[in-house]
C-alpha cells in the first residue's frame, strides 16, 4: 500500500513542489495539501494520512504548534521540513514530537526516502545529528537522575533503547543486535509503551535526560 501524505506549507509554490517530488517516488501518494498548520489538523481529521510534512513558519497556526496537536493521534507522524537549518528549530521539532527533519533544498531523493524511512518505524536523523544536537539540548537542561521507569524494561529492550539513543535505525539495531527487524520494532513498540513515550524520537531525549546516555558518547562498535 502506499504511504498516504498530506503537505502543510503557505507558499502555493512549495506545496507544488513537495508534490512533485513525492509523487515521483514508487509508493507514496499525496492525499491533501494545507496552508497553515490549523488546515494541517483538519486535513489530518478528514483524511487520516500516514505522514504530514508540515513547514515551521506559517499564518495562523506554525507548523510546531500543529505538530505538538498531532503527538497523540494515533498513525499520524510528522516531519518538519523548513527553509533554515537551525539547531533551534531541530531541538523545538523534536520536542514537539516530529519524527524527522528535513531542510527543503534536501535532495529529492532523500526527501522520498524520509516519508519511506518514517513509513517503515524508523526515524529521520541521522547518528552524527542526533549526537550533536541532544548533546547540546541535554546539556542545558536540568539534571535529572535515573527515572525508575527504566527499571520495567527487559534487559533486551534496554539494549533497544541504548541503539536508539544513537540514532540508529530498525534495520542497524537488528544487525548490530543480531535480531530480526520485526522483533525490534516490537521491543520498539513495547519499550515505548512501558516509558510512556509517542516515539522514538521522545525516546532518545529520554535516554539523554535521564543519563542513560551522556552527551558525547558513542556505542561500541
Amino acid at each position: 500500500m502506499s504511504v498516504r501524505v498530506v503537505v502543510a506549507d503557505d507558499q502555493a509554490i512549495s506545496r507544488q513542489g513537495l508534490r512533485m517530488i513525492l509523487e515521483s517516488g514508487e509508493g507514496i501518494e499525496v492525499i491533501g495539501e494545507a496552508i497553515d498548520g490549523l488546515d494541517a489538523l483538519g486535513q489530518v481529521e478528514r483524511r487520516r494520512p500516514d505522514i504530514v510534512l508540515m513547514d515551521i513558519r506559517m499564518p495562523r497556526m506554525d507548523g510546531l504548534e500543529a505538530t505538538r496537536r498531532l503527538r497523540d493521534v494515533d498513525g499520524v507522524q510528522v516531519i518538519v521540513i523548513t527553509t533554515f537549518d537551525l539547531d533551534e528549530y531541530v531541538i523545538e521539532a523534536l520536542r514537539a514530537g516530529a519524527v524527522g527533519f528535513l531542510v527543503k533544498d534536501s535532495p529529492r531523493e532523500r526527501i522520498v526516502e524520509a516519508v519511506h524511512a518514517v513509513a517503515r518505524g524508523d526515524a529521520l536523523i541521522s547518528p552524527e545529528v542526533t549526537r550533536r544536537l541532544l548533546g547540546r539540548f541535554v546539556a542545558n537542561a536540568p539534571a535529572r537522575a535515573g527515572d525508575p521507569r527504566l527499571a520495567e524494561l527487559t534487559p533486551r529492550e534496554h539494549d533497544v533503547l541504548l541503539e536508539l539513543s544513537a540514532g540508529n535505525s530498525n534495520a542497524a539495531i537488528a544487525a548490530r543486535l543480531h535480531l530480526e527487524e520485526s522483533t525490534v520494532k516490537g521491543h520498539v513498540r513495547r519499550l515505548l509503551a512501558k516509558l510512556g513515550l509517542a516515539n522514538r524520537v521522545q525516546a532518545v531525549i529520554f535516554a539523554y535526560e535521564t543519563g542513560l546516555v551522556v552527551p558525547g558518547t558513542t556505542q561500541e562498535e
